[in-house]
């Protein structure tokens, strides 16, 4: 497993497309919304929770098709699907590898970009926890639609289709959970979304990787 990890994170840097384009992309989404909204303080304010989550989820969109499609295309895919690695361990490693390369730099990012926004000083703590615990589904779930449109030419746009509905409930309860921390509520305010954004993500590990193997074991035939 750690060397399956390790193989898919130099590939991610030797293919490029990994943290570097993904930080990019969150930088530019978080420079151009004042432009859209307006440089006033308070509107930024408001609304910084949910532009930062809404900009490191889409950010995590870029990498998506290629955490199959590189091991599809050269038949380590296929090599994989014999070794002794059950392939629900294999999409859970490809989905840590994803995770390591695009969610936690943005989670690490986000405090920084998130002064660009005038995100008020009690939200830096809550928006670094919900990305740290919401990023994890976002990848595991980016590997399950993977694994649904790997051999697919030009699947990327179905695979953004496909993708961004499962994200939506990550999205709504991390960003309520960073909004909720930046207004300065206690922790009996925060407690229901962000155990709800927890049992999403605990949900998703347990089970997503069984449907990505599956999904690979369909398109491998």
């Amino acid at each position: 497993m750690m060397a399956l990890i390790a193989r898919d994170l130099a590939l991610s840097v030797r293919a490029g497309g990994g943290f570097g384009l993904a930080l990019a992309f969150f930088l530019i989404v978080v420079t151009l919304t004042p432009f859209a909204v307006g440089p006033e303080s308070a509107t930024l304010s408001t609304i910084a929770a949910g532009i930062l989550w809404l900009g490191a989820l889409l950010a995590c969109l870029l990498s998506l098709d290629r955490i199959l499609a590189l091991d599809y295309e050269d038949g380590a895919l296929e090599l994989l699907a014999t070794a002794p690695i059950p392939l629900e361990g294999v999409a859970a490693a490809k989905a840590l590898a994803h995770w390591i390369t695009t969610g936690l730099p943005l989670t690490l990012a986000a405090p920084a970009f998130g002064v660009l926004l005038n995100l008020p000083a009690p939200g830096y703590v809550w928006l670094t926890l919900s990305l740290a615990i919401g990023t994890p589904a976002l990848s595991v779930i980016g590997t399950f639609g993977a694994a649904l449109t790997v051999g697919l030419k030009r699947g990327g746009l179905l695979l953004s289709l496909i993708v961004l509905p499962l994200y939506v409930p990550t999205l709504i309860f991390g960003a309520e959970v960073a909004r909720r921390g930046a207004e300065g509520q206690g922790l009996a305010g925060l407690s229901t979304p962000f155990a709800l954004l927890g049992g999403i993500t605990l949900a998703t590990i347990a089970l997503l990787p069984f449907a990505s193997a599956a999904a690979i074991r369909i398109n491998l035939r």
